[in-house]
């Protein structure tokens, strides 16, 4: 419904390869959406691709972010300390690593001040001089989103490969451009609750 508030939990992992691919992979486990699984992946020619799977996950998260092509295909993610990411497009293995500094302070915060949109703004303007290219509150047009992270661990290792082509070592994330909001420079994966005030666009 417009004019609602609606909010998804789950947890983001970025990383950036030698290949020059960079991809950010959602694991949402609770949304307006049910339980779902999608990755932003960035060519090094710039070409940014969603792979979501189905057309509702499609339309509503490029209603926020930009892209050159959406692929709807089979995604699944699976695992905790080591994440099995595939897809008919992506097939990507993530070991998850202990917490960082940051992820010991955002433990701290209590969790209702951590997601709540007044704190998220007051925090954006760290975010923004602390960790390049990452906000925490946004404005697309029709939307605005507040993303609240509640936890942040390295990422101690990836492989896999894009279209068949293989991804070689992980490296920091650089230059991703999908929309106002980024990763961390260094491979990660955020706990994040992502507080959503719809415009112009319906769920569902």
């Amino acid at each position: 419904m417009k004019g609602e508030r609606v909010r998804f939990h789950g947890r983001i992992a970025g990383i950036g390869t030698t290949s020059g691919v960079r991809v950010v992979v959602g694991r949402w486990h609770t949304s307006p959406l049910g339980a779902f699984a999608d990755a932003m992946v960035e060519r090094p020619d710039g070409h940014r691709v969603l792979l979501a799977p189905n057309q509702d996950v499609a339309d509503f998260v490029a209603a926020t972010y930009t892209f050159d092509e959406v692929r709807i295909e089979p995604f699944a993610v699976t695992g905790s300390q080591t994440w099995a990411v595939r897809s008919t497009s992506l097939s990507l293995d993530l070991d998850v690593g202990s917490r960082t500094w940051l992820g010991q302070l955002l433990r701290l915060v209590p969790r209702p001040v951590a997601r709540a949109p007044w704190w998220c703004a007051l925090t954006d303007l760290v975010a923004r001089a602390v960790l390049r290219g990452v906000r925490t509150r946004g404005d697309t047009g029709d939307r605005l989103e507040w993303y609240g992270a509640t936890d942040h661990r390295r990422l101690l290792g990836a492989g896999g490969t894009f279209d068949g082509a293989d991804l070689c070592a992980m490296a920091d994330v650089e230059g991703t451009h999908f929309g106002f909001s980024s990763t961390p420079r260094s491979p990660s994966v955020t706990d994040v609750v992502t507080t959503i005030e719809l415009g112009g666009v319906d769920i569902g």
